[in-house]
């Protein structure tokens, strides 16, 4: 039997997202989370990144078990696209259950997939594999830790987590159990670093609901609240303080409809009777008695507060009677989306509350002594950090040996990464195939390097097609060349410009038949190259440039 634990991230490991960790021991594996991410602006057209799968495809025979530790998507979103190619029991709490099932009704995959649901301070085995959960706070209900019991020891990995001492529900974080495995002895700490950076404590999330309650109070506007669609606990907030003040509340938003008709339907969330009205009926209702909750927190071009804002929205019209709350903070790289909105809806005359300091949202990711306490509980011997950039995986691993963590037993891995632990020794070993597989529309991965070159330059300098007919026979000119342009900037002088690039094209054509040139590729390419040449010299621009020849 082995006595090697091999530990592989295939995601969340230098970006934030996509979280995937492999936990690998003789003939068992064991997958913890299965999450995507959203494209970066210079991927063009592409709607999500998924992990590369290709490691555990190979090995689906060996996997005994994938456990989710909450339902964000950045933990459960790549599902779908996993359970295509392989089949293997889940496990994971109520509501996360509820928010797989959802996902995996649309991509057809729920018959055919086990899922196991189960309570936090449950425990269940897989292979080798001992697994406990853990209950955390998290800024969605039905979070957990992992306590993992292997061959040669205990590996406690958190997911995300912050330490919640008066959570809205379900209880605070069980750091009781925490320190009782501290005791027992701990080989392996991996800890979400995502908020490293912060020092202090996370604040509460109760602390949100007493803000709502202040900007709920005496208002007489309709109030407009947008927030994450999984913080079942901020949505619950909301609600109280609408039920409070005699106002009806509606929802808008796919993905917030299917949220509060999960969470409503397990519990999570409660309603007092006659306050949730449907969308349909809000004109009916006067506006200082009307709460809509609604999706749209990070500026998503087809959210339904973006939809709002742009007048595109069937049931919304939004004016100076309204008062809009950004319950969230802006996820990196978001925030030019979200100020266009602000700034659409200020121009609607609405009033706008969004900023930090009006105690509006927190973290749902431990701060700086969040993740000292952890440590300082679990007392482990190896530790390595995940869920972060580059900078948050150094940061806290320099915060583990502010905690007496020897720097010898602290590695910082990258996706794809074997990282390969005994009892007595932790160090990187070689490569499985990793990276990232974009989904565009239904194609999975078809959107390569090559595609997203193409996307770039078409974004970036437009496009010139050059159509030819030309004889089969010697190759001679019949008919064109025509020009079509499209995206290609010039700035005066356009006809002038077209008749040139016509020119341009001749003199190609005429300079192949002088070399007896007479394959179609070679004459494309003469033809792309010369107009290349002579658009950069005139333009100082690259266009892609598209020969098409027609053969008569």
């Amino acid at each position: 039997m082995a006595s090697k634990l091999k530990i592989i991230s295939l995601g969340g490991l230098n970006e934030i997202g996509k979280n995937l960790t492999v936990y690998e021991y003789g003939d068992d594996i064991l997958v913890v989370d299965c999450g995507m991410s959203f494209p970066d602006e210079e991927m063009y057209g592409v709607d999500i990144v998924i992990p590369d799968f290709t490691y555990l495809v190979q090995n689906k025979n060996r996997i005994r078990g994938i456990v989710l530790t909450h339902g964000h998507e950045d933990h459960i979103g790549g599902l779908p696209y996993l359970l295509r190619d392989l089949n293997a029991p889940l496990y994971c709490t109520r509501l996360t259950a509820g928010l797989i099932k959802l996902k995996l009704d649309e991509h057809g995959l729920l018959e055919k997939t086990t899922i196991n649901e189960m309570e936090a301070g449950q425990k269940f085995r897989a292979g080798c594999f001992n697994v406990e959960l853990i209950h955390v706070n998290h800024s969605i209900a039905d979070s957990v830790a992992l306590a993992i019991k292997t061959p040669i020891g205990t590996i406690v990995h958190t997911g995300d987590f912050k330490i919640d001492l008066t959570p809205v529900e379900s209880g605070m974080i069980d750091l009781t159990r925490f320190g009782e495995l501290g005791k027992e002895g701990v080989l392996m700490l991996l800890a979400d670093s995502t908020n490293v950076e912060r020092p202090g404590h996370s604040e509460s999330e109760r602390s949100v609901g007493a803000h709502f309650d202040q900007l709920f109070k005496d208002c007489d506007k309709r109030i407009i609240v947008t927030t994450f669609a999984s913080n079942v606990q901020r949505l619950q907030q909301v609600i109280n303080s609408a039920a409070k003040y005699g106002r009806k509340v509606a929802i808008t938003g796919r993905s917030m409809e299917q949220v509060m008709k999960v969470a409503m339907e397990l519990g999570y969330v409660t309603v007092p009777d006659g306050t949730l009205v449907d969308i349909n009926q809000i004109n009916s209702i006067p506006k200082k008695k009307l709460v809509i909750i609604t999706t749209g927190s990070q500026g998503e071009a087809m959210s339904a507060l973006y939809r709002m804002a742009f007048n595109e929205h069937r049931q919304v019209e939004i004016d100076a009677g309204d008062r809009v709350i950004i319950s969230a903070s802006a996820i990196p790289g978001n925030e030019n989306t979200i100020g266009r909105v602000i700034n659409e809806l200020f121009m609607k005359g609405a009033e706008v509350i969004y900023d930090k300091l009006e105690g509006l949202h927190v973290s749902g990711h431990g701060c700086r002594e969040d993740l000292k306490m952890m440590m300082a509980l679990t007392q482990p011997k190896f530790f390595m950090p995940v869920h972060g950039e580059q900078r948050h995986l150094r940061t806290h691993a320099e915060l583990a040996k502010t905690m007496g963590i020897d720097p010898h037993n602290i590695v910082i891995s990258d996706i794809g990464r074997i990282v390969e632990v005994t009892r007595k020794s932790i160090k990187l070993g070689g490569n499985v195939p990793a990276g990232k597989v974009l989904v565009d529309g239904t194609g999975v991965g078809d959107v390569g390097s090559v595609v997203l070159r193409d996307r770039r330059h078409l974004a970036q300098d437009g496009m010139v097609v050059v159509v030819m007919t030309l004889s089969s026979e010697d190759g001679s000119l019949i008919s064109g060349p025509d020009i079509v342009t499209r995206g290609f900037v010039y700035v005066k002088e356009a006809d002038a410009l077209l008749e040139e690039l016509r020119r341009v094209v001749n003199e190609s054509l005429e300079s192949c038949q002088a070399q007896h040139i007479t394959d179609w590729a070679s004459i494309k390419a003469k033809v792309k190259a010369n107009l290349s040449g002579y658009l950069y010299k005139q333009t100082k621009r690259s266009p892609m440039i598209l020969p098409v020849i027609m053969e008569v």
